[in-house]
């Protein structure tokens, strides 16, 4: 049995990842930033063990890691946006890069040690903005752009101690962050005719992908960055 940890885990993309690899018989942990969503959380997922954190919080990190006697899988999927032209503000922009960006190595290099002694992997949450700028949430793209870069340098770094580090890139998939956005038909439907798959994705659709990252068949497999996109990437 493996042990998994996935923060943002309590709902949308981290919740599905977290749940299949429970439902594979892996021993999984999650982290939410909101008491509340934990509860819940909980209240739907009783055999998985959630912790509060705030990746922006290097103590925060260290108390969740300590609590793991093993570490197999590390699934960085915290992260944030602002809407409403917010992130063009400098200081909203070094938020959202704190969280995004920074806090994804905060929490790798915490779990480093672990993943070492396991020979374990990485699996970084990227996203389509990796690859496109966009107007609205620069900090948002700036973080997922460096999230790429971070996925590459640390696959790198970390080849000599067995730890494998990728990444997938989600694309319109439909979560709580984005129901602004899947929810108003003019957008949305901009959004459908430049997917080649015609639909929105699903959290579900994302988690064969990191699964195959954490498996044995992906062994020679690391600094990849994958898209799990139904093929927008690809119309650019």
């Amino acid at each position: 049995m493996r042990s998994i940890l996935v923060t943002g885990g309590t709902r949308g993309i981290g919740e599905a990842i977290a749940t299949a690899f429970q439902a594979q018989g892996d021993r999984v942990t999650v982290t939410g930033l909101d008491q509340s969503e934990i509860v819940s959380f909980q209240q739907r997922h009783p055999q998985i063990d959630a912790k509060m954190l705030d990746v922006a919080n290097p103590s925060m990190i260290a108390e969740v890691v300590a609590c793991l006697d093993e570490l197999h899988v590390l699934v960085n999927c915290a992260g944030m946006l602002l809407r409403e032209q917010r992130e063009h503000h400098p200081e909203e922009f070094a938020r959202v890069v704190d969280v995004n960006l920074n806090g994804t190595m905060r929490v790798a290099t915490a779990c480093k040690d672990r993943l070492a002694s396991t020979r374990g992997c990485v699996v970084n949450i990227a996203s389509m903005l990796t690859f496109f700028g966009s107007p609205y949430v620069p900090a948002y793209s700036a973080s997922k752009g460096g999230v790429a870069q971070l996925t590459k340098s640390l696959a790198i770094a970390w080849a000599p101690l067995g730890i494998r580090v990728n990444a997938i890139a989600p694309g319109w998939i439909k979560t709580p962050m984005t129901e602004p956005l899947y929810t108003d038909p003019v957008r949305s439907e901009s959004i459908l005719q430049r997917t080649p798959m015609g639909r929105w994705g699903t959290p579900d659709d994302l988690t064969g992908a990191v699964q195959f990252l954490c498996s044995p068949a992906a062994a020679f497999i690391t600094g990849v960055v994958l898209p799990v996109d139904g093929g927008y990437c690809i119309t650019g």
